[in-house]
């Protein structure tokens, strides 16, 4: 066992239970702290890759956001949320007019803001939403057991079994087998899940969840490889270790979390 994957492991014993201790015990406010703090972690290490070293003011519009629209989330809903998500492109595109200079009309900096903060602060900031849940609390583990069962499980096939490259311009290490383990395990963890500790939620839905959630979390993988093959970036940080920086190890969460919650929405009534 090499050393990366020992500190993997340290890492999530010692993360588990803190994580579980703030959700269990934390209320709404202490988690809509952690997600916000999160974000700002997420929002740093995006700034780092796909900024300059003199971008300062494209980096500070990033952070200042990825403040307001959790915030937004927690204090009102969904339609406070995209309020300021929808002032904030606004204000982020005026900013940019006034600094023009020099006949200098590159609008790149304005795209790589906007992209950021709908790909981090907007995706991340449902899981807020889903807090505010009747059984919130079930949901939100709900959600992080998909995630988690999936990419334990889509690790030890792949390590084990994984032969054909599932995408290798985009991830040398990914491979259909492990991508197939991925969603049975997502499938496997959500029905367990739900067989102990959320027995109110359908085992149809736990599976087309756990299913759809699989798919979602490999593709969110493979979007955030990407970014860092664009940027030339190995891992986007180094806060965890063995796991990488907090995009590294959110990355499958961001397009889960919203499917999650548009599910509930509109499929469970």
């Amino acid at each position: 066992m090499d050393s990366s994957h020992i500190k993997r492991w340290i890492t999530g014993i010692v993360v588990a239970p803190v994580l579980f201790a703030v959700i269990y015990f934390g209320t709404e406010f202490i988690f809509a702290v952690i997600i916000t703090l999160l974000i700002l972690g997420g929002v740093v290490e995006y700034n780092n890759m796909v900024f300059n070293k003199g971008d300062h003011w494209e980096k500070s519009e990033g952070i200042v956001i990825g403040i307001l629209i959790p915030l937004a989330a927690y204090f009102g809903n969904i339609q406070l949320m995209f309020a300021t998500v929808t002032f904030a492109v606004i204000v982020v595109f005026l900013l940019f007019l006034f600094r023009l200079k020099d006949h200098l009309f590159d609008i790149s900096s304005i795209t790589r803001v906007v992209f950021g903060l709908f790909y981090i602060p907007v995706m991340l900031s449902y899981f807020v939403l889903i807090r505010h849940f009747e059984n919130g609390i079930q949901w939100v583990f709900f959600v992080i057991i998909l995630a988690f069962s999936g990419d334990i499980s889509a690790f030890y096939v792949g390590k084990s079994l994984g032969k054909r490259k599932l995408m290798p311009l985009v991830s040398a290490g990914k491979t259909v087998e492990g991508t197939l383990g991925l969603i049975v395990g997502s499938i496997a963890g959500c029905i367990i899940f739900k067989l102990i500790f959320f027995r109110e939620l359908p085992l149809l839905h736990s599976a087309l969840l756990g299913f759809m959630g699989g798919v979602l979390g490999q593709l969110g993988d493979l979007c955030e490889s990407v970014i860092k093959r664009t940027f030339m970036v190995k891992d986007s940080g180094f806060l965890l270790p063995g796991h990488g920086g907090v995009l590294d190890r959110l990355d499958s969460f961001i397009f889960i979390i919203p499917f999650v919650y548009y599910y509930h929405l509109f499929v469970i009534l």
